[in-house]
């Protein structure tokens, strides 16, 4: 797979026979079920880190060893996520070399960087100290315990950070230039890139839905053990940190959250339309929808229920400036399309010229930005120069991601943050403001119930956010600049196939395995397992 055959992606010459769309929304599919799939245990890994850290503080600070038992059955919980998480996670980092060639070729100088520092910083520091942390009761002090299992909370995050880091350059492609000689997105500033404030937002927001995730499990389980009148002791504390710490966590993911919306109003419009149904463009002050029922077919949204003054709040923080529609960005995405046909067919001079041509150079450099929308065309025809008006509307309409897909999963997403924030408020105030003594009667059953069926709802927001996220970037692997479609490895569909059923196969055993693991663990309970520590 020379680069010459690699910088042929962006070649007049290859079309559609060359890029097999079936092999590309196979890779797409295998990628995004591998990565869903692997996020089932790195937010819980997340959270639950952090909850085992905060009651082996309270341990060490009151010497109780009903604190110890607690520590200890909750951080056996811990490692049987973080071993799964592992084992799901490095299959995703070799599909870059393996379904998405040329993007880690086009743009492997930038991504690679925060994915190398993940792995040689936060990773290593991470699966040390969870050795440490685990096998280090009888070995380790109280404080070099201690101080162990926070480096394992902090080594947790710190692989959200740098995974984060190079996710948000995706959305908002800062701090790398083109290069028309290698034909390559080159890094400039790493700054820039570590410091991306779509980065940012997404981190926080991440990990404080990590947080949410790791303390619903607390609590529901703890839920279970106060149904069946077991471990009444240890659920009791469990669910006043969880309580806590999930409070302070779905109030976070509600703020940092706005940030998030803040920050795709700079960068990515059409998302924005998309998740809000907005077909015109909205005047200030603008209105979330907070209900509504899009209409892709005649772009329209029927029964709109709407808050007033909130979305320019959220989108652009003011009440004076205009947020633009679907059918403006479509028009808006025209234009860069046929901008971008300057910059490409410069391009395509400058590779056939044996000289230096800075005229050339200096049009391809002026057009960049717009280059990435003119190579949408590749998917209806491989002489995009010579592409007429519908070519440009078909590959203008394509900016937009399907509206009724985002619209919905925000809105649950939504809906759900602010459920878990009246849950984890009713069971703050009954564990630990008014610190009732007697849990038996039928409203505190109905409540403990709520409690253990609300289980998967932090999973559930979790994928919808990531769903919203990253279908909601289509058609880009880079934001504006690399169609997803591009940026596929020539592998034949039956190829990738073959390997999305060997995952689905694979990843099916270990959901088997993780599930029996936990559930054993969760049955046999924390005085079961650790009777030494009472």
């Amino acid at each position: 797979f020379t680069i010459t055959t690699i910088s042929s992606v962006i070649d007049s010459n290859r079309g559609l026979k060359m890029i097999d769309l079936v092999a590309v929304d196979l890779s797409r599919l295998q990628f995004a079920l591998t990565a869903m799939y692997h996020f089932l245990f790195v937010p819980l890994t997340i959270g639950l880190a952090f909850i085992v850290a905060i009651m082996e503080s309270v341990y060490v600070m009151t010497g109780n060893k009903i604190w110890l038992q607690t520590t200890r059955f909750w951080a056996k919980l811990f490692a049987i996520n973080f071993a799964m998480g592992v084992a799901t996670g490095i299959t995703m980092e070799f599909q870059f070399g393996t379904n998405w060639a040329y993007y880690a070729h086009y743009v492997g100088d930038i991504f690679g960087v925060p994915l190398a520092i993940e792995g040689l910083m936060a990773f290593f520091l991470e699966s040390t100290f969870v050795g440490l942390m685990i096998f280090g009761w009888n070995r380790l002090s109280k404080l070099q315990h201690l101080l162990v299992t926070w480096l394992t909370a902090i080594g947790a995050n710190l692989s959200a950070l740098w995974i984060l880091i190079a996710n948000g350059w995706m959305q908002n492609p800062v701090g790398a230039k083109f290069n028309p000689a290698t034909m390559r997105m080159e890094l400039e500033s790493l700054y820039e890139v570590f410091f991306n404030e779509v980065a940012q937002a997404k981190f926080v927001h991440t990990v404080s839905a990590g947080y949410v995730t790791g303390a619903m499990f607390v609590l529901a389980v703890s839920c279970y053990y106060l149904l069946k009148n077991k471990e009444t002791l240890i659920a009791k504390r469990s669910i006043a940190v969880a309580a806590s710490f999930g409070l302070l966590s779905s109030l976070s993911v509600v703020v940092l959250g706005d940030e998030s919306g803040y920050t795709t109003t700079h960068n990515q419009k059409a998302k924005l339309a998309a998740i809000e149904g907005m077909w015109e463009q909205e005047e200030p002050p603008a209105g979330f929808t907070l209900f509504g029922i899009p209409d892709s077919e005649n772009m329209e949204t029927h029964y709109e229920v709407k808050i007033p003054y909130a979305l320019g709040l959220i989108a652009t923080r003011s009440f004076d400036k205009p947020i633009p529609g679907i059918k403006e960005l479509i028009a808006e995405a025209e234009q860069r399309i046929r901008n971008g046909l300057i910059g490409y067919k410069a391009l395509q001079k400058l590779r056939k010229s044996k000289a230096d041509n800075i005229q050339l150079e200096k049009t391809v450099e002026a057009h960049f930005h717009d280059l990435g929308y003119a190579l949408l065309l590749k998917r209806y025809r491989s002489d995009i120069e010579n592409a007429n008006k519908t070519d440009i509307q078909k590959a203008a309409m394509d900016t937009i991601p399907q509206v009724g897909y985002l619209f919905w999963s925000f809105r649950i997403m939504v809906f759900l943050g602010f459920y878990f924030i009246i849950l984890f408020g009713i069971f703050f105030y009954i564990f630990n403001l008014k610190n009732t003594k007697d849990l038996s009667g039928k409203r505190y059953r109905f409540l403990f119930k709520l409690g253990f069926f609300s289980l998967p709802c932090p999973w559930i927001a979790a994928e919808l956010g990531w769903f919203v996220a990253e279908y909601g970037r289509q058609p880009w692997a880079i934001e504006g600049i690399l169609p997803t479609f591009m940026g596929a490895s020539s592998i034949s569909a039956n190829h990738v196939l073959f390997s999305l059923i060997g995952f689905i196969v694979f990843y099916s055993a270990l959901a088997i395995v993780d599930g029996y693991l936990m559930v054993k663990t969760i049955k046999a309970g924390p005085s079961q397992l650790y009777p030494q520590t009472k």
